[in-house]
């Protein structure tokens, strides 16, 4: 498994915390996953009203590593702070940078993703970045400071997989040394097996588990799917060709007159 920022995980799955049916079942969910990290939305009324602390308490009970995220925000002043206070509540570098530009899509405004990238590298944070499967943009986080890549294999909660299958491979290709995380809008297992199989080092989700009509058993799928495209993508997989190859040799096959 690669490491991200040091530190090594000990599964390519990480898993949102929204949307679960009630706490019991967000914390089911997570134990059947095995799920390495959680991702978390800081909400800004917590800190004075002091709500939502069942629910850490549940997060830090799962003992897995926690991903703060800036969902929600759409400008990099507001990234920047949610990333500072997220810092402060979860004693963590780690940030999962969104800075959304479209309200329809969620695509991320990447001009404004490598700003916001650049101001909180430079203050110390490790970012994970949520972008698009665009190698520009992918070259321009590295280089503001980011070591790990998130692109997205559809929007957010569509469940519509790998949409750019040939986009995902390229930067594979393009960065092979940087760890990579298909992030956002897998909707079925085998769609995260599929990312995985590309060579991905983790995938991110959320919606697919969370709104299941069983949360458990969907996370328990998506935890073999992940285990499954992992040991495919080490074991060397066939590539494809467009003729048939028989399985038998033709050499010492009787021939009949």
């Amino acid at each position: 498994m690669r490491q991200f920022y040091g530190t090594e995980l000990a599964n390519g799955f990480m898993l949102g915390t929204a949307l679960y049916p009630s706490p019991a079942i967000l914390e089911q969910a997570f134990r059947q996953s095995g799920a390495s990290v959680a991702t978390v939305s800081l909400r800004r009324e917590s800190g004075q009203a002091r709500e939502g602390q069942d629910f850490w308490g549940i997060i830090r009970e799962l003992g897995v590593h926690v991903l703060p995220n800036t969902a929600g925000c759409h400008t990099v002043k507001e990234a920047v702070t949610t990333a500072h206070m997220a810092r402060e509540v979860f004693g963590t570098k780690w940030i999962k940078l969104e800075v959304i530009g479209d309200q329809d899509t969620l695509q991320p405004d990447v001009f404004a993703l490598v700003e916001a990238a650049r101001i909180l590298a430079e203050d110390g944070f490790e970012v994970f970045p949520y972008t698009t499967d665009d190698l520009v943009v992918a070259d321009k986080l590295l280089h503001a400071g980011c070591e790990v890549l998130m692109p997205w294999g559809a929007p957010i909660g569509s469940g519509l997989g790998l949409n750019n299958i040939y986009a995902l491979r390229s930067m594979r290709a393009h960065f092979p040394d940087v760890p990579l995380v298909v992030d956002a809008g897998l909707g079925l297992p085998s769609q995260a097996a599929a990312a995985m199989e590309l060579g991905y080092d983790a995938v991110l989700l959320n919606t697919a588990v969370a709104k299941a009509g069983d949360p458990v058993g969907m996370a328990c799928a998506f935890a073999k799917a992940v285990e499954a495209g992992t040991l495919a993508a080490t074991a060397d997989p066939m590539e494809p060709r467009d003729m048939a190859a028989p399985s038998t040799p033709l050499i010492g096959k009787a021939f009949l007159s």
